[in-house]
C-alpha cells in the first residue's frame, strides 16, 4: 500500500497543530456536531488515492483524511451490500439483525442509530442506494433507488411514491443531498446519509468521463494470473474471475449483436439481457453519446478477439473494467468535492463529522476476480476517511482494526446519546481523538453466507488481527486458511497446515471461539441458515 507522500506532512503538520491549539483558550462548540455519513458501492480501498495513486486520484476524497483521519485496518463483518449496510445501520452482526445475504430479510424490529438520533432531535435524511427495504425508518426525508438502482435516468422511491429523474445518477443523489441542506432547519444538528450507486457493476460512467477513461491504460495487479495454488478449494471454485466469469456485454460494454457474431462464449444470457435494459433506459441523445464512444471499442474488439489468447483476452477485458470502473469513481470524486465545497462555503465544516466509506471492498483483478465476498484483503477491507474539526488532527492515520460494525455506536456517542446495550460494536471516538489507549479491541469477527448464490464463494466465518487471519470454510468443504498477514500481504500462501504456525493456530482456534461467543455466534447458528436455504430451494443436492 502506498501512501501519498504529503500524507506524512500533514501528520507533522497536524502534530504541530494539536500543541499549539491545545495552548490556546478554547471555543466553545455550538451544541451538538452534524454528521454527514458518506458511502459509495463497492469502492474498493486501491482506487482512492489516499491509500494508493496507483490507479486513479481522488482529490475530493483525500480531502477528508487530509482533514482528518485515514483508517489503514478498516473492514467489514461481511462482504456484501445488503448486509453490510443493515449492520451499519443497527451497529450489530448479521447473524442478529437477520439479513446475512441479499435474499434474507431484514428483522424490522431492530433499532437504527438514524432512529436514536431522530428522537434526540436530530434532522435526517437519505439519499441514494439504501438497497432492501423502502421505508427506512428514522428519516424525516429519503429519496432511495429500488434495489439496485441504474445509472442513467434513475427511478427513487419516496414517502409521496416513485418518481424517476433524468440524468446521471452520482450527480442526482449529490443535487438532492444540497437541495435538502439547503432547506434544512438551520437551528438543529442533522445527520446526512449521502449514497451513492456507483461504482457498483455494471461500471456506466458518466458522459464527461467516456474517452478520457476509455483511453487510458492501467497497471496490472500481481498475482492477476493466480493459479490459487497456495489457497483452498474455496478460492479455486470461486465464479469471479475476470476471464471466465466477467460478460463482454454486461461488464466490458460489447454490444450483444457484436458479441455472437463473433462466438463469444458469455457465461449465460444474463449479460446480453442486462446490457439490452441499461442501453433500453438512456435517451436517444445519451445513445448517441454512447454510441459515439464504445461503437469503436467494439468495432476494435472485432478486430482483435479472433487472434486472442486467453492471457491476451484477461488483459483486454481487466483494461476495459478498469477503464469503466474508474470512470465510475471520477465523477463520485467531483461530486464529493461538491459537498465539501458546499459545507465550507456555508460555515458548516467547522461543527461536521464527514465520514466516506464503502460498504465493502472490491477485487480491482487481483487473483484474477471482481467482486468481493470473500475475507481475504480486497474484499474484507474498506475504505474509511474521516474528519472533525477540533476533534482529529488533520492528516491523522489509524491502523487499528476498526469495522463496519463500530458505525452506529460513534455517532452516538458523537452526538451524545446512549447507544443500546445490544449493540456489538465499539465506538471510533477514542481513536478520532488520539486516546489509542482507549480502545480495547485487537482482533474483529467475519462471517459470510451466501452460498449457494451469485459468484460461488462458500461460507465461511474467520477472525483478524494485524498478525494474522483465521478461516473456516465450513460448508461443501470443511477447510481451515491461516494467512501470515506481514510476511504474506498478497496473501497468497495458506499456512495452516505449516508446522512454524502449530501454536499460533491453537491459540487464534481458542480466540476464535471466544469471539464466536462474544457475538452470539454459533455452529448451531449456521445449520439454521443453511436449512432455510434448502427450505427456499436454493440449496439443491449435486448431480
Amino acid at each position: 500500500m502506498v501512501l501519498k507522500i504529503n500524507k506524512i506532512i500533514w501528520v507533522l503538520a497536524g502534530a504541530t497543530f494539536g500543541l499549539l491549539f491545545s495552548c490556546q483558550p478554547k471555543a466553545e462548540k455550538s451544541g451538538r456536531p452534524n454528521i454527514i455519513f458518506i458511502m459509495s458501492d463497492d469502492h474498493a480501498y486501491q482506487a482512492i488515492s489516499a491509500y494508493s495513486d496507483k490507479l486513479i486520484e481522488t482529490p475530493n476524497i483525500d480531502r477528508i483524511a487530509d482533514e482528518g483521519m485515514l483508517f489503514t485496518n478498516a473492514c467489514v463483518s461481511n462482504s456484501i451490500c445488503a448486509p453490510s449496510r443493515a449492520t451499519i445501520l443497527t451497529g450489530k452482526h448479521t447473524h442478529i439483525h437477520g439479513k446475512i445475504d441479499n435474499n434474507f430479510p431484514f428483522d424490522t424490529s431492530n433499532v437504527t442509530f438514524p432512529q436514536l438520533l431522530q428522537d434526540a432531535g436530530y434532522q435526517t435524511a437519505m439519499f441514494g442506494k439504501l438497497h432492501f427495504g423502502n421505508n427506512p425508518k428514522g428519516f424525516d426525508e429519503f429519496m432511495i433507488l429500488p434495489d439496485q438502482g441504474d445509472y442513467y435516468n434513475p427511478e427513487f422511491i419516496t414517502r409521496q411514491g416513485d418518481t424517476t429523474i433524468q440524468g446521471y445518477v452520482t450527480d442526482i443523489i449529490t443535487d438532492l443531498t444540497l437541495d435538502w441542506l439547503g432547506k434544512r432547519k438551520e437551528e438543529k444538528p442533522f445527520m446526512l446519509m449521502y449514497l451513492h450507486k456507483a461504482p457498483h457493476r455494471e461500471w456506466l460512467p458518466a458522459e464527461r468521463h467516456y474517452r478520457e477513461f476509455t483511453q487510458k491504460t492501467f497497471p496490472e495487479p500481481e498475482t492477476l494470473f493466480d493459479d490459487y495454488k497456495g489457497r483452498g478449494t474455496a478460492a479455486r471454485e470461486a465464479e469471479m474471475n475476470l476471464l471466465k466469469h466477467m460478460t463482454v456485454s454486461a461488464d466490458n460494454k460489447i454490444y450483444p449483436e457484436v458479441a455472437r457474431e463473433l462466438g463469444v462464449q458469455e457465461p449465460s444470457e444474463w449479460g446480453f439481457n442486462v446490457f439490452k435494459s441499461k442501453y433500453a433506459r438512456f435517451t436517444e441523445a445519451q445513445k448517441a453519446q454512447w454510441d459515439a464512444v464504445y461503437g469503436p471499442i467494439n468495432e476494435e474488439f472485432a478486430q482483435l478477439y479472433p487472434s486472442m489468447n486467453d492471457s491476451a483476452f484477461m488483459r483486454w477485458k481487466y483494461q476495459r473494467y478498469m477503464q469503466d470502473y474508474l470512470g465510475c469513481i471520477a465523477a463520485v470524486d467531483e461530486n464529493v468535492g461538491r459537498l465539501l465545497d458546499y459545507l465550507d462555503k456555508n460555515g458548516l465544516s467547522e461543527n461536521t463529522m464527514v465520514v466516506y466509506t464503502s460498504d465493502q471492498g472490491f477485487y480491482l483483478g487481483e487473483h484474477g476476480w471482481f467482486d468481493k465476498r470473500f475475507i481475504y484483503n480486497e474484499s474484507f477491507k474498506t475504505p474509511l476517511l474521516v474528519k472533525w474539526p477540533g476533534k482529529i488532527a488533520p492528516g491523522s492515520v489509524s491502523d487499528e482494526m476498526v469495522q463496519n460494525l463500530d458505525f452506529a455506536q460513534t455517532f452516538l456517542e458523537a452526538a451524545g446519546v446512549q447507544a443500546p446495550d445490544d449493540m456489538q460494536g465499539e465506538s471510533l471516538v477514542s481513536l478520532m481523538e488520539g486516546k489509542n489507549d482507549q480502545w480495547t479491541r485487537d482482533a474483529v469477527y467475519y462471517h459470510y453466507y451466501e452460498y449457494p448464490g451469485f459468484h460461488m464463494v462458500k461460507r465461511h466465518y474467520g477472525m483478524v488481527t494485524k498478525e494474522f487471519k483465521l478461516a473456516h470454510f465450513y460448508y461443501d468443504v470443511d477447510e481451515w486458511e491461516l494467512y501470515d498477514r506481514q510476511k504474506d500481504s498478497l496473501e497468497l500462501n495458506n499456512v495452516y497446515n505449516d508446522p512454524a504456525y502449530v501454536g499460533v493456530v491453537e491459540s487464534l482456534k481458542e480466540q476464535l471461539i471466544q469471539i464466536r461467543e462474544k457475538y452470539k455466534d454459533s455452529d448451531e447458528l449456521d445449520q439454521m441458515f443453511i436449512d432455510r436455504y434448502k427450505e427456499k430451494g436454493l440449496i439443491k443436492e449435486k448431480k
